[in-house]
């Protein structure tokens, strides 16, 4: 009797094992203005289908809580569920719009937040199919994303969902989640059918299947003024607001000591309007295994002045902060720490540059507007801390206290370099004028 009771039990773990768990992240409520400006509707799109259900081989549907994701409903598991015709369970099929200007091509929205069905193939495996910002960026200022892009012919299917720049794989049904697998015909997993209780469009709006090409890289805002403290209530989101083409001048700012909460709620420039601690911490935890060339160093340009962060000039978890130039103090927003190995480097003869106040990594992104190219971001490259090594936050390092800030995304053709007073870009020349020197 007992071999018989252990058997079973080892059956029933080898059986949950083989699904990804659900990977909840459940939020007590959105914050909605965060939520808003991060899904808003296209009220242009053309759409295939409207508040369709997505069925899958074996009658069930796909739904989506949004409470399930993070506070402003993005990495939102896509569950698979009986079907009740629930608002989580409808889904509106976008073959034209602000986030899909590929022919035969389609964007599976949610009904009910607006959010796209994404595939991540960085993060981890059983957590890969999300649904996020429709045009790739967590904030809604994206443009267009192959990784939300399906091929679509028409028709109410049964169909496969391949998600664009990921050839071979294809969405799939694993327990009580969606998954994703190579692609198999043969495998009803892979089936989908838009069911009962959308409105179908007239076939004329739907194009055939064409190649998929390279996104179109989303656009930024440039740098932002300098904030104050204030009281407001704590509400997050991510690089929402106009700023000014430049910082102003920034006065000091009091940093609370890690793991120290404020008394009172930090403004941010940014997206969110006020800091969120909590969010700021996940985002860009201290890599403590890490090897140090340098820390609490100063990094300074040609003529003297120092590299300089203000944690309050980016959003609500200390993101999309803008690199500034100014006479060094020693104050804490001129130190960084020169990591050369760690969770987020393996690669030789290069080095991350990490805030020592923040934790954030010097980043450059040639995808934002010109003059908000270079900013501080989670290191590894995933606004939620969630990223391994991206080469847009490696620079070429060879141990010498004076270097280039080349990043290796840049292949030695990019350099940083002060422009104005703000770090910006420009083609490397091998000038001095372009080195800094850490001390």
């Amino acid at each position: 009797m007992i071999p018989d009771l252990f058997m079973l039990v080892l059956a029933a773990a080898t059986c949950a094992s083989a699904f990804p768990a659900l990977e909840r992240r459940t939020v007590q409520q959105l914050d909605q203005a965060a939520f808003e400006e991060a899904h808003p509707r296209d009220n242009g799109a053309t759409r295939a289908f409207s508040s369709t259900q997505i069925k899958t081989s074996n009658g069930q549907c796909l739904f989506v809580d949004k409470l399930s994701g993070d506070f402003r409903a993005n990495l939102t598991p896509v569950q698979v569920v009986a079907c009740d015709n629930s608002d989580g369970q409808k889904w509106d099929i976008i073959t034209k719009g602000a986030h899909n200007d590929r022919a035969g091509n389609m964007l599976v929205v949610s009904t009910l937040t607006q959010a796209c069905l994404n595939f991540d193939p960085r993060r981890a495996a059983g957590n890969q199919v999300l649904l996020f910002s429709c045009g790739g960026r967590a904030d809604g200022e994206g443009l267009v994303a192959d990784s939300q892009l399906f091929p679509f012919a028409g028709g109410s299917g049964p169909l496969s969902l391949a998600p664009g720049g990921a050839a071979g794989t294809c969405l799939t049904v694993k327990g009580k989640v969606l998954d994703q697998a190579g692609c198999d015909k043969g495998d009803a997993n892979q089936s989908f059918t838009f069911g009962t209780g959308g409105v179908a469009a007239p076939e004329s709006t739907l194009s055939a299947v064409s190649a998929l090409s390279t996104p179109t890289p989303a656009p930024a805002l440039t740098p932002p003024t300098t904030p104050s403290i204030t009281t407001e209530v704590e509400g997050p989101a991510q690089n929402t607001l106009t700023p000014s083409p430049t910082p102003s001048p920034t006065p000091e700012v009091s940093v609370p000591a890690t793991g120290n909460a404020p008394t009172s709620a930090i403004a941010v420039s940014r997206a969110g309007l006020v800091l969120n601690t909590q969010a700021a911490a996940e985002a860009n935890v201290r890599d403590d295994t890490a090897s140090r060339a340098f820390s609490s160093a100063s990094v300074k340009s040609a003529d003297g002045q120092c590299l300089f962060i203000d944690p309050t000039a980016g959003d609500f978890r200390e993101n999309l902060i803008p690199v500034q130039l100014k006479a060094c103090d020693g104050s804490a927003g001129e130190k960084f720490d020169i990591i050369t190995k760690g969770k987020h480097i393996d690669v030789a003869d290069s080095m991350l540059v990490v805030s020592t106040v923040t934790q954030g990594c010097l980043n450059f992104d040639p995808r934002r507007a010109a003059g908000d190219q270079v900013i501080l971001f989670s290191c590894g490259g995933r606004a939620d801390g969630e990223g391994l090594v991206t080469d847009s936050q490696l620079f070429g390092f060879k141990g010498d206290s004076s270097t280039q800030l080349a990043p290796n995304s840049g292949k030695g053709a990019t350099c940083l370099v002060p422009s104005g007073n703000v770090l910006g870009s420009a083609a490397c020349d091998g000038s001095q004028g372009q080195l800094f020197t850490i001390a």
